[in-house]
């Protein structure tokens, strides 16, 4: 470890200009393999910052293994792309609710918060203006389609909606190339993370050059067997109990062959029952004040609940084949920085390809030395094998 100072193709495609509005339909039953495309949304100049923007809806696989809609943002940069086409870079954003409409990729004005969204346009411009392609993927349940709540940190999911995204961008579009990284915030580094160990078998045909994960959730399975009945109120807490019931509307609705009701106080079932449609600020104000006594009527640790939740959640910490950059603030206290230490810890004892750069910054903050360690990355990613 070093510590620096620091397709199925598409049957129906047309291209679109950046002034154009095309739905391109397929028929789901000859289109539903992940990765195929439903429709393609030309978005006019200037949308989220961009001159070759569109929205994708496509099929991608969902929790139970089965086909599901999704949606997502492709940005392309302008003029001729290089003779091997434009390297992409998959962005997975960060925690933005369960409902439909919340993740802000294909809908920015549905985004929840509206500074966290100018935010994340300048870094995806940024890497556009950089020579990537970017493709971003709202997730399951987060985009246009209501296909009930979001499975809020479910591993296998986020990564097979990015990976389905990006495939579905490549078919639409020919001066994609094969080279591509992934990179993610807060959420989107936990998915990021789980992104780059899957596609080693789910997507072998690519050229994977690595991944990035900003200040990543990780671990929080150690943590959720410990809570129960009995478990305090803390003050201040509502964006840690805004988190422990996204998970649990999240696992309710990824595992139905799990009781997560049994374990809930009816006022429990109220409020998971509530945020599954919410994005993360009606969150927030369904959670103000509440304890995880309030919530949980038994423990979280008997099983089958504790495998499933570790299943659900796990950040793999070893098979990864192409290089980790681990970005994280000694100072989060959104994801708890022992956190941060302990998966950079399991790493690196696992043999990981991986570089971490610390911070001193609020959650998911970049400073210089970031700044840096991330360009050198990209440039890699760039770089002719």
């Amino acid at each position: 470890m070093r510590v620096g100072p620091v397709c199925l193709r598409a049957l129906v495609v047309s291209v679109v200009s950046a002034s154009a509005v095309l739905f391109a339909n397929v028929a789901p039953a000859q289109a539903e393999a992940p990765g195929t495309v439903i429709a393609v949304d030309g978005k006019p100049d200037g949308w989220r910052g961009a001159s070759d923007a569109s929205v994708l809806e496509y099929w991608m696989r969902g929790s139970d293994g089965t086909p599901r809609r999704a949606s997502g943002a492709l940005f392309v940069p302008p003029g001729p792309p290089p003779a091997a086409g434009w390297p992409i870079i998959a962005y997975d954003h960060g925690t933005s609710g369960l409902g439909a409409g919340c993740g802000g990729q294909s809908d920015p004005d549905r985004h929840p918060y509206q500074q966290v969204r100018v935010r994340e346009e300048r870094f995806i411009q940024r890497l556009v203006g950089q020579g990537f392609a970017v493709v971003a993927p709202d997730y399951l349940g987060l985009g246009r389609f209501d296909t009930g709540p979001h499975p809020y940190l479910e591993i296998a999911s986020e990564a097979t909606a990015t990976i389905d995204l990006l495939r579905a961008a490549r078919a639409t579009r020919p001066e994609l190339s094969r080279t591509w990284a992934v990179l993610g915030v807060s959420q989107g580094g936990q998915a990021a993370l789980g992104t780059g160990h899957l596609q080693a078998t789910y997507a072998p045909d690519l050229d994977f050059r690595g991944t990035v994960a900003i200040d990543p959730e990780s671990d929080v399975e150690k943590l959720l067997p410990i809570a129960g009945p009995g478990t305090p109120a803390i003050q201040g807490a509502d964006n840690a109990m805004s988190f422990f019931v996204s998970i649990l509307a999240g696992l309710r609705a990824a595992r139905p062959d799990i009781d997560v009701d049994q374990y809930l106080t009816p006022r429990g079932r109220t409020v998971v029952d509530a945020v599954g449609a919410l994005c993360l600020d009606g969150i927030l104000d369904q959670v103000r004040g509440l304890s995880v006594g309030d919530v949980l009527a038994q423990p979280l640790d008997a099983e089958p609940l504790r495998s499933a939740v570790t299943e659900y959640l796990t950040v793999p910490t070893s098979g990864y084949n192409a290089p980790i950059l681990l970005l994280l603030n000694v100072t989060d206290t959104t994801v708890p920085s022992p956190l941060h230490g302990t998966l950079a810890a399991q790493l690196a004892a696992n043999g990981a390809d991986l570089e971490v750069v610390p911070g001193t910054g609020k959650h998911t903050e970049l400073n210089p030395a970031m700044h840096t360690a991330l360009d050198t990355f990209l440039a890699r990613v760039k770089a002719t094998p």
